[in-house]
């Protein structure tokens, strides 16, 4: 991933729009790579008996987000928010591969 100049250290907005492309495309590689699991999620989910939504387990992934998200200062429920809309994407496409959409 290519180093980002730090934001006190942009001096024009055109340089600071690069620097948000770049974390831009960062973010995206790293759905990317979540999406990695899930697909793999997919895979292990029907040898070990489990269905795509486990209420408990998105419950936990919550919890655990917006603690982390206070914890390094942004907005839980933002947070949470955005996470919910992953984490609904991301049983979705589980449910395509088991077929229990």
């Amino acid at each position: 991933m290519p180093t980002l100049t730090p934001p006190k250290d942009c001096h024009s907005m055109r340089e600071l729009r690069v620097q948000i492309d770049k974390l831009d495309r960062q973010l995206i590689e790293m759905l990317v790579a979540r999406a990695g699991y899930i697909d793999r999620a997919s895979a292990l989910k029907p040898g070990e008996g489990l269905p795509a939504r486990i209420p408990e387990r998105v419950e936990d992934v919550v919890q655990k987000v917006r603690m982390n998200s206070d914890e390094l200062g942004m907005d839980p429920d933002l947070a949470e928010k955005l996470w919910r809309t992953l984490i609904d994407w991301s049983i979705a496409r589980e449910e395509r591969v088991l077929g229990s959409d």
